[in-house]
C-alpha cells in the first residue's frame, strides 16, 4: 500500500495543506498515522476522492490559481441555466453555467468538480460588531 505525505496527497488533490487537514479532522479523508504520530494518506484515499478518474480531477494548464476541488451536492436546470451546487470541504460553492454546459461537462450528483474562481476583489465581512465609543 502506497502512503503519501500529506503535501504530497494536498498537492495531488490540487487543495491546500490546511484544508487537507480539514477533511482528516472532519473524516473526510482517511489517514494512517505513523508510530511518530504523522498522518499519511494511502493512494487508496486518493483514488476514492477521485474516484479513480484522472481525466476529472485534473485541469489543463489554466492562469486562474483559485481551484476548488469539491464534490457536487446538487444540479438545477431550469432553461438555459443550470444551478452547480458544490460541497468544498464542508463549505458550499455555488455557480450558474450554461444548460449546454452542464449537458457537456455530464455534471451529476455526487461526481467531483472543480470550482474555478476569478474575482477581481474579494470582501471580508464578519457578524461581530465593533463596539461604539
Amino acid at each position: 500500500m502506497e502512503l503519501l505525505k500529506l503535501r504530497d496527497a494536498a498537492r495531488i488533490l490540487n487543495i491546500s495543506y490546511p484544508t487537507l487537514k480539514q477533511w482528516i479532522y472532519r473524516g473526510k479523508l482517511r489517514s494512517i498515522k505513523t508510530p511518530g504520530g504523522h498522518h499519511r494518506i494511502a493512494q487508496s484515499e486518493i483514488d476514492r476522492l477521485t474516484h479513480s478518474n484522472p481525466r476529472r480531477t485534473s485541469l489543463p494548464s489554466i492562469s486562474g490559481r483559485n481551484k476548488l476541488l469539491g464534490t457536487i451536492t446538487e444540479v438545477k436546470t431550469e432553461g438555459l441555466l443550470t444551478q452547480v451546487t458544490l460541497d468544498v470541504a464542508g463549505q458550499i460553492v455555488t455557480a450558474i453555467i450554461t444548460r449546454q454546459s452542464s449537458e457537456e461537462l455530464r455534471l451529476r450528483k455526487g461526481m467531483p468538480a472543480f470550482a474555478l474562481i476569478k474575482a477581481t476583489e474579494v470582501m471580508i465581512a464578519t457578524g461581530a460588531r465593533t463596539p461604539q465609543k
